[in-house]
């Protein structure tokens, strides 16, 4: 595999235009309700990797577009994921007091007030996401909701209490749903916003979603792996916090080297299916499109990047 640094390059390109995205879509700290924008705005920055605005800006180039038209997009997902973050961190879920690299959003404003700055945050990613038209909303919709990411999380809290039913078959539906489906909205949002009102055709977004489908599974084993391989200083959270809930995890299931391997090999299936990407989004663009060949290259640096991470 590689070092990443295609990715590398891209994400340090587009950092500073997705955080002025962020800044632009969030109300300012100071309008009232004063303590709930602050509290959304600590949701929010300084932010983590931000790996899901820029995988729909990437989404985006990958099928002839440019990033540009996916910004406001993009830092909408970004709003939605830290919803997700900030809920999950809450005692009713996670109970953790550590989220990058700093206390955890009920920590510092409370759990009333943080459980509505999530509340805000989700309302103002679909704001953002009409930018991106009606396509890109319903997919975010979709990987967001009770089909995708919520219902991944009412599944990971119950396989908490149920050692018995720890299968790799409700594993995988679990890191499909919860980490995997907004992964793969990510990707949909930027192809849609690169394709105008109408959105893209399902001859583009099928192959984008097996793909998003394939990184968003290889970077949950990563993710798995890195809970107890990682430092604090490195993830921004507390490593172990799997074990300690008694996650229904890839390592806690096969062991880590397994899991590693899983990844890897996860990833490398993502690579081969980026190819698949590139000729619908040539086929759909038509002549003139042989530029969408380094955006190939971009997608399976990215799933080179999932697996390669330390955060």
């Amino acid at each position: 595999m590689t070092a990443a640094t295609i990715f590398a390059a891209f994400h340090a390109r587009w950092a500073e235009p997705v955080e002025q995205a962020l800044r632009e879509l969030l109300p300012p700290p100071a309008a009232a309700p004063a303590r709930l924008h602050e509290a959304m705005h600590y949701a929010l920055f300084p932010g983590g990797k931000r790996l899901r605005p820029m995988l729909a800006l990437l989404g985006c180039e990958a099928v002839g577009g440019d990033p540009r038209a996916a910004l406001r997009a993009a830092a909408a997902i970004e709003c939605l994921h830290t919803y997700s973050l900030v809920h999950d961190d809450l005692p009713c879920m996670d109970d953790d007091d550590l989220r990058r690299g700093r206390p955890t959003c009920h920590k510092v404003f409370g759990e009333a007030l943080a459980l509505l700055a999530g509340d805000a945050l989700l309302t103002v990613a679909f704001e953002g996401a009409a930018s991106a038209g009606g396509a890109a909303v319903a997919a975010l919709a979709r990987g967001a909701g009770s089909l995708g990411m919520v219902g991944g999380q009412v599944e990971d809290l119950a396989a908490e209490g149920d050692p018995a039913g720890h299968t790799l078959a409700r594993l995988e539906w679990i890191h499909d749903h919860k980490t995997g489906a907004l992964i793969t909205a990510s990707l949909l949002v930027g192809a849609h916003a690169a394709a105008g009102p109408a959105g893209a055709p399902a001859a583009v977004t099928a192959p984008l979603g097996r793909f998003g489908d394939l990184l968003g599974r290889a970077f949950q084993i990563a993710d798995d792996c890195l809970d107890l391989t990682g430092t604090a200083a490195e993830l921004g959270k507390n490593p172990l916090a799997d074990v300690a809930l008694g996650k229904l995890t890839w390592p806690a299931l096969v062991g880590l080297e397994p899991s590693l391997a899983a990844a890897r090999a996860t990833a490398a299936a993502a690579r081969a299916s980026a190819v698949e990407v590139g000729r619908a989004a040539a086929a759909w663009r038509g002549s003139g499109a042989a530029a969408l060949d380094a955006a190939v290259g971009l997608l399976q640096d990215v799933a080179d990047y999932a697996v390669e991470r330390r955060r």
